[in-house]
């Protein structure tokens, strides 16, 4: 008994510090956010109360928000893609290389550890068109005409050059986190589906993919989670441009609430964010684990 107390004291040790660093930033954070959207309020001077009003103007009369949130879904969908499974597929093929896997891997980590202003610098110049970007250059070899191709400021594929900015600054942790699930499967697995006749493929198919399947989940779930609430590489690139092509719910948060000066309405789209994060999560775990089932 003294000893299994004692566990659950060193437990509590360790995560009451976080707990309270949590509650105070994040659940502390939400529960003002909540109460702030009930008000009509600039952010200084006397708040007037509201009640659901700012909930039901943004469901019913504001049309950029549900764009908004189109958007963030197909922005989470290309992320998981790239980062989860962009990240698994490099992970195998780093696992099956024998020479300069050391090198390879840092390289594919090198845009990890780099700020995200720094990488969206670095895109805005290779996509630049005056004066032209490398990435236009080389196209122009192919079609002179793409010298001159908007990527950016183009309505329609700024949201995905952005989606693919941040999937490439992730791409390279997720791989890692693969990497070490993979070399991890016990070796006895492959060499009883060799033996069974099966191909390099249908080993990594049947057998490896499949036992690291938790570790693939939790990896969606923190792509999901990361990208739902995804803000700086929307900003920084674009600034949810252009018009509202970009425009992504955290994105149309910050400029209700701090560029137009409705700290109530931008409280009641942070609520919002907040809702739907928790819905897909929750849907998404579900998912899994019936699956599981």
């Amino acid at each position: 008994m003294q000893k299994a107390f004692g566990k659950k004291r060193v437990l509590l040790m360790f995560l009451l510090p976080a707990f309270i660093i949590y509650t105070g930033f994040v659940v502390v954070s939400i529960i003002w956010a909540g109460y702030y959207s009930f008000f009509d309020w600039s952010g200084v001077g006397e708040k007037l109360f509201v009640g659901l009003k700012n909930y039901i103007d943004l469901l019913t009369a504001d049309g950029v928000f549900g764009s908004t949130v189109w958007h963030t879904l197909i922005y989470t969908v290309i992320n998981v893609l790239i980062q989860v499974f962009g990240g698994l597929l490099f992970a195998i093929l780093l696992s099956r290389m024998k020479k300069g896997r050391v090198t390879l891997q840092t390289l594919y980590y090198i845009p990890v550890v780099i700020s995200s202003v720094a990488i969206c610098q670095i895109f805005t110049k290779l996509l630049s068109v005056t004066p032209t970007g490398i990435v236009n250059q080389v196209l122009s070899f192919f079609d002179p005409s793409l010298k001159l191709m908007e990527w950016i400021s183009n309505p329609n594929i700024s949201l995905y050059v952005t989606a693919f900015v941040e999937a490439y600054k992730y791409l390279g942790l997720y791989m890692v986190i693969f990497y070490a699930a993979l070399i991890g499967v016990p070796s006895e697995l492959g060499e009883a589906a060799k033996i069974d006749g099966a191909n390099t493929f249908q080993t990594y198919w049947y057998v490896k993919v499949p036992y690291i399947k938790p570790v693939i989940i939790a990896n969606c779930l923190l792509v999901l989670n990361g990208s739902l609430r995804s803000f700086e590489f929307s900003y920084l690139l674009t600034h949810g441009g252009p018009g509202n092509a970009s425009e992504l719910m955290t994105t149309y948060m910050y400029k209700q609430a701090f560029s137009s000066m409705r700290y109530g309405y931008g409280s009641a789209v942070a609520i919002m964010i907040v809702i739907i994060c928790l819905v897909v999560g929750l849907a998404f775990r579900r998912l899994t684990r019936e699956g599981d089932d």
